[in-house]
């Protein structure tokens, strides 16, 4: 009887301390924790994912990990031996932790650590880490134009589409970098700039003398920064005199083309009708000679 309420108590007291801390205590069953459930790893680096066993009554427990990707699971550590898509890129340590030697950007995904202790009251249990791994950018590709006009508007466009997490842009003007908010710099404050730093783009929406010089984008994440070689773009003033120069003499040039053009078919332009008639070549008459008709000339010709 004795025996049997100090079961009840223990009984009791398992489930105030479960629903109290969450845990079942530690000598009823195996407990996983881990340092870091988001883990963020550069690319070729290495990493460790951490699957630590708070207590466990087994001696040998059954270590298993998987990875998750798009929701369909598979083996990267199965039957004491790293699998799948860490085969030779990988190693267990104790107790449970697995090392990456060189993450790659196919290693994102979500992994689970599960341990199975069969001499244990809870022999399972396993616990879940994400997986991220940062990519750095590569060279952006990077327009710029030639040649723009005082007062008109136009854009740079910067691009770059490797890096994980997606990379911000930055633009440099003469190899200083142009504030996102040209207001806040006194040396800027003229300018009608606007930067997209999730796009790349720089519009200028009225080009100032000012704007020419040097170009450069800059891509950057957590994983580093890479940036395109320097353009230059020129700014040119509205040339005027020069625009009605360029007018007046292809107005000029082409009355001069339609002038020769007439004259070298004059006749045929302004006098196609009489042409036609002079043209026509009217039989010589003979004044010697007498027409008639062919009864009379018999009859002359008769003796």
């Amino acid at each position: 009887k004795c025996s049997r309420v100090q079961s009840g108590l223990l009984s009791v007291y398992c489930l105030c301390f479960f629903f109290s801390t969450g845990h079942i205590p530690s000598s009823l069953g195996v407990i996983l924790r881990t340092t870091d459930k988001i883990v963020w790893a550069n690319e070729f680096e290495p990493i460790e994912l951490t699957c630590l066993i708070e207590s466990i009554s087994t001696n040998n427990p059954r270590i298993e990990w998987k990875k998750i990707k798009n929701g369909v699971p598979s083996y990267v550590y199965f039957q004491n031996k790293i699998a799948g898509d860490l085969e030779s890129r990988a190693q267990l340590r104790e107790p449970a932790n697995i090392l990456i030697f060189n993450a790659t950007r196919s290693d994102t995904a979500e992994y689970r650590c599960e341990v199975a202790a069969i001499d244990d009251q809870r022999d399972f249990d396993e616990i879940l880490i994400s997986l991220a791994v940062r990519v750095k950018p590569v060279v952006p590709r990077c327009s710029v134009p030639e040649a723009v006009t005082v007062g008109t508007s136009t854009e740079l466009r910067c691009l770059e589409n490797e890096g994980f997490p997606a990379p911000q842009y930055r633009w440099f003007h003469n190899n200083e970098e142009l504030p996102q908010d040209p207001k806040n710099s006194a040396k800027f404050a003229n300018s009608s700039y606007s930067i997209n730093p999730d796009t790349g783009g720089l519009k200028f929406r009225r080009v100032r003398k000012e704007d020419a010089g040097e170009y450069y984008c800059q891509a950057k994440n957590d994983a580093g920064h890479a940036q395109c070689p320097t353009q230059i773009m020129e700014v040119y003033d509205v040339d005027i005199l020069g625009i009605f120069l360029k007018v007046f003499g292809a107005v000029v040039a082409f009355l001069c083309l339609a002038v020769s053009i007439c004259h070298s078919f004059r006749r045929g332009c302004f006098h196609k009708k009489g042409h036609n008639e002079n043209n026509y070549n009217w039989p010589a008459q003979n004044s010697s000679v007498e027409y008639g008709d062919a009864d009379e000339v018999n009859l002359q010709s008769t003796p």
